[in-house]
């Protein structure tokens, strides 16, 4: 079969020459696609044992590094440099060579995963860029970052500029000098934010100042990094390479930061809500950021700037759940992190330094990037109002280079401005500045004192951070066209607004057969009910902000309920709210809420309303009880309650039901339950008041607890009770005895808040 394939390619004179001659070449042409073929075997081989190699190196070293206390990048990279020629290469060059062969396809393949490697970092140090730290501590954060990026930036721009041409690539000193500049002003997000956290200061005023400074630089480093490749492209340095490059840059990122933050927004949730495949999102997620970095570079600069503009938007959208970042995460993290660094380390020869002159000129390096970095922090920290103290432990942070410095040194190799010399002084100066970097900011950090306003900070965000109301990123609001789903829509709109909620309604009924252009659609009323009771939350909080930016998606479906909410249910959310018209009957709940109830595992409300609010849902007024045992759940709905609150403009009533005993002991168990009750109250009105919820504590004792709670609403005119409750095993939806009496007999509407 393979014979007229080989004839067919030899020439005429072959063919003329007889059919010994034809079969001998025949037979050549077929060894050689033999001995090609074998050859690309072995390079496949070698190509998986470097992978193979790099990661597992990488890996060892950087857990050595840190249970010593520094960043496992660091320990990544120095796998590289142990692996190349520096170490293994002297030591045992055969091995070596064999593993890291010079041959161009085999550096091809592996410089085909570092530059992609690349652009995933820039999407991970993007997607843990919080612009809203920066937005609260911009005065301080800008005035840092502007200093401490032109101070360096000038240092290494003069450093360029006297350096020797036989360190420069030829023809390029100004090219080289705007790129050295720029590698000595920027710092590494990750490394600096990973002390940060270590020592408990992410929080801090400090930290947060730290941490959103070195993201403005880091910011403003990929932008210039960005123009300078574009001015390379060029390949001369005109006002008009320039002016193109700087507008290219300004109009894409004006355009990401706009309609493009909504585009990126709309794609992730149009995936995460249609594909049943397995991990669409993350495939989303890397199509935005290839078509962003393509665009970049299309606009003449370099495509790592899109790559981290990708890597912010996805970061801010609201529908990225945790397992999604943590999957996307790890992939980052396990391979391409250790490959990427470990070829950086390869690429850097160690042995140059052996000449005198050259160890020398590193020292200064390191030397000049350290003084720029520091002084340029610590005047930026002088200039935002900080303290002698603080503005010490600032630069401290700021001097770190880490990851992004061999980044930024990869990307100048590649692209001509720096020499191989060069680039290994780069990554010798970012190991020396990141390994001394943490040992002097926790040393520093230490030094900063905790001043009264920042702690009571501190305690409101921690209890924020355990809080259930702080963490809800979706909810499921699936109701009918009843006055009850109705209001089951104002207080989801309600709960949404206290945080910018994204809502998901799932209707559980037929739309508007009526027609007509003028008509609005039932659905259409539900969306404008839900963002109503949101915009009224932003309102009733006080303020000049606008109203909260609620996302309200109607969700159609032609399934059956139970089947609908499930289907619904997988796509992420960490609330479902139920109101349907039947919900009561004589023995508890209806059997329509039973079957959703039962198509979630998940946290659930459902809202079973009642007289005013069934006939004005939108209106009412809801004066709030809230029972609370100390448990879980009934925190759980306590915070449901407070957020209601909060977003209605009004009080809350917290009942605790106590019960004395008979025994001999009694003063002893009636002391502790004293003391469990006063904790319990004095928990929730904690709660209450870091939201600035005016809290009533009441106290009902030797009474059964839906008789007390019943007692409450007749005494003090309740007409809304939040009640945390757990589901019982059963067919049947069950939340115990006290929800089931509270359910039949209580005259008002309730929210059941079950885990």
């Amino acid at each position: 079969m393979t014979r007229p394939t080989v004839l067919l390619s030899l020439p005429r004179a072959c063919l003329r020459a007889g059919p010994c001659a034809v079969a001998t070449l025949g037979l050549s042409a077929a060894t050689a696609c033999a001995a090609e073929g074998s050859q690309a075997g072995a390079s496949d081989v070698i190509f998986l044992a470097q992978l193979i190699t790099l990661m597992l190196v990488g890996r060892l070293l950087g857990e050595v590094m840190n249970r010593i206390g520094q960043p496992s990048v660091m320990g990544m990279l120095l796998g590289g440099i142990v692996l190349g020629p520096s170490v293994l290469g002297v030591v045992w060059p055969a091995l070596q060579h064999a593993i890291f062969p010079s041959a161009p396809e085999q550096k091809a393949m592996l410089d085909g995963v570092a530059q992609f490697g690349i652009l995933l970092l820039l999407l991970l140090t993007g997607m843990e860029t919080d612009l809203k730290l920066v937005r609260t501590v911009g005065k301080a954060a800008l005035s840092i970052s502007v200093a401490g990026v032109a101070v360096p930036f000038i240092c290494g721009f003069a450093l360029g500029q006297l350096m020797p041409q036989s360190l420069l690539p030829s023809d390029q000193r100004l090219l080289t000098s705007l790129f050295l500049g720029t590698a000595l002003s920027i710092s590494s997000i990750k490394i600096v934010a990973a002390v940060v956290r270590e020592m408990g200061f992410t929080r801090r005023n400090l930290g947060q100042i730290i941490v959103a400074s070195a993201i403005c630089e880091d910011s403003i480093g990929w932008v210039i990094i960005a123009i300078i490749f574009g001015l390379a492209q060029a390949g001369t340095i005109d006002p008009m390479s320039v002016a193109k490059s700087v507008l290219g840059t300004a109009v894409f990122l004006i355009a990401s930061f706009t309609f493009g933050r909504r585009i990126v927004y709309f794609l992730i949730r149009w995936t995460n809500d249609n594909f049943e495949s397995d991990f669409p999102v993350i495939t989303m997620i890397l199509v935005i950021m290839g078509i962003m970095a393509l665009t970049t570079h299309f606009i003449g600069v370099h495509t790592v700037l899109g790559a981290f503009v990708a890597g912010v938007l996805v970061g801010e959208s609201p529908i990225l759940s945790k397992h999604i970042d943590e999957q996307l995460r790890g992939l980052i993290l396990a391979f391409f992190m250790p490959v990427f660094f470990g070829i950086a380390g390869l690429s850097a020869d160690l042995t140059v330094l052996k000449d005198a002159t050259l160890f020398l000129m590193t020292l200064g390096l390191i030397a000049i990037a350290s003084f720029g970095k520091f002084a340029g922090a610590f005047i930026g920290g002088e200039f935002g109002g900080l303290t002698r103290r603080e503005a010490f432990a600032l630069a401290c942070g700021m001097n770190a280079r880490g990851s992004t410095e061999v980044i930024v040194a990869t990307i100048g190799l590649s692209m001509g401005a720096l020499t191989q010399d060069l680039f290994t002084m780069i990554v010798t100066m970012a190991v020396a500045t990141t390994m001394a970097m943490p040992p002097m900011l926790r040393w520093a950090l230490g030094r900063v004192p905790l001043s009264k306003a920042e702690k009571q900070r501190l305690e409101r965000e921690e209890h924020e951070a355990r809080g259930f109301v702080s963490n809800l990123e979706r909810l499921l609001l699936a109701v009918d066209q009843s006055p009850n789903g109705k209001f089951a829509g104002r207080l989801a709109g309600l709960l949404a607004g206290t945080g910018g909620i994204a809502i998901t309604v799932l209707p559980l009924s037929d739309g508007d057969k009526t027609g007509g252009k003028q008509e609005k659609t039932k659905e259409d009323r539900v969306e404008e009910a839900v963002k109503a009771a949101a915009e009224d939350t932003t309102l009733a909080q006080g303020g000049d902000d606008e109203p909260a930016p609620v996302d309200v998606t109607i969700r159609k479906h032609h399934a059956p309920t139970g089947e609908a909410v499930a289907k619904e249910a997988k796509k992420g959310y960490d609330l479902l709210v139920v109101g349907v018209e039947n919900t009561r009957v004589k023995n508890g709940f209806h059997q329509d809420v039973s079957h959703i109830a039962s198509a979630l595992e998940g946290p659930l409300a459902i809202v079973a309303g009642s007289d005013d609010h069934l006939k004005h849902p939108q209106q009412s007024p809801l004066h709030i009880l809230v029972p609370v045992t100390g448990n879980e759940v009934s925190r759980r709905a306590a915070d449901v309650a407070i957020a209601i609150a909060r977003a209605s403009d009004r009080p809350i009533t917290a009942l605790y039901v106590a019960t004395t005993g008979t025994s001999n002991g009694r003063k002893r168990r009636g002391f502790r339950a004293r003391r469990r009750e006063q904790a319990i109250m004095r928990d929730v009105v904690e709660m209450a008041d870091r939201h600035d919820v005016t809290t009533r504590t009441a106290v009902h004792t030797d009474v059964a607890p839906h008789e007390a709670i019943l007692a409450e609403v007749k005494q003090r005119g309740h007409d809304l009770i939040v009640m945390g409750v757990s589901r019982r095993p059963g067919d049947k939806l069950f939340f115990g005895d006290t929800a089931a009496a509270v359910l039949e007999k209580s005259p008002a509407s309730i929210v059941f808040v079950a885990s």
